[in-house]
């Protein structure tokens, strides 16, 4: 990696009022978390799933809480307590650091539904988690808009089968059963009330910020959220991605580097004098 590139990111960043941090599954990987690209990957995560030759697209989808419910709750209640016990890295307290040193700070936009950004201390009201959060329940049904958190769920998981053990959440409304509160494929009944508040508040945010850059990290190609809503920010990027850092149609600079990796050179970049 050209130390050039590092030190336009640096340079970047400093002079930026505010932070808007974009963050795709890559941004996990560092914690350990699986990326689940390609089926290949997926199912060395989940090896009954690999056996049975369920591809994440059918796993992570509404219907399979109908079809078998065990299962739905085996593979997203694995994950929930996957995601209870990560420890974020080192990478977000950077990021942290960073924001810290701007007026307008930072607020974060997600695809993540893992919460480690909250996790790792930003402030709940400054993130967007645009595909939901496996840390809130809806109901199936749904019954209603309801959403609340999913604290109150421990899951018994036989991580050998992928079913879950002991009895699955309910909706407190109806009695039906509760799934996570994530956009899914095929999903026509997520209950997106909390993700527009989140929006909404995004959008109040970045209407007082002057001089913003985006810091994108980990986010793929084949489902294009984030590096979309990074691109129409007509601010300058700082796109971190090992595997796809080319910039499109933006101003800024790609570095093809793990998102740690990248936040550790940046900041040694930022504290050196220029």
């Amino acid at each position: 990696m050209p130390e050039h590139d590092i030190a336009q990111a640096a340079a970047l960043i400093d002079g930026a009022d505010a932070l808007l941090v974009c963050a795709g599954a890559g941004m996990g990987v560092d914690s350990g978390l699986p990326d689940f690209r390609g089926d290949a990957g997926f199912w060395q995560a989940y090896p009954a799933l690999g056996s049975a030759r369920i591809p994440f697209h059918e796993i992570a989808n509404p219907a399979s809480f109908c079809t078998d419910p065990a299962l739905g709750w085996g593979f997203y209640g694995h994950r929930l307590d996957l995601y209870r016990n990560t420890v974020p890295h080192a990478g977000f307290r950077l990021l942290l650091e960073m924001a810290r040193a701007k007026p307008g700070g930072a607020f974060v936009f997600t695809s993540n539904v893992d919460g480690q950004f909250a996790r790792a201390g930003f402030a709940e009201d400054r993130i967007v988690e645009c595909h939901g959060s496996i840390h809130h329940l809806q109901c199936t049904r749904p019954c209603s808009d309801a959403i609340w958190p999913a604290g109150a769920f421990r899951p018994e998981v036989d991580a050998i089968a992928c079913r879950l053990l002991n009895d699955p959440p309910r909706c407190p409304h109806c009695g039906a059963l509760a799934r996570p509160n994530i956009l899914m494929f095929n999903d026509s009944g997520w209950v997106e009330s909390r993700t527009d508040a989140q929006f909404a508040r995004l959008h109040s945010w970045r209407a007082g910020i002057g001089k913003l850059v985006v810091i994108e990290l980990g986010a793929g190609v084949d489902i294009p959220s984030v590096r979309r809503m990074s691109e129409r920010q007509r601010a300058p990027l700082v796109r971190i991605n090992p595997r796809a850092p080319q910039l499109d149609s933006c101003a800024g600079v790609g570095l093809a580097l793990g998102a740690l990796d990248a936040l550790g050179r940046i900041e040694q970049a930022m504290s050196k004098p220029r």
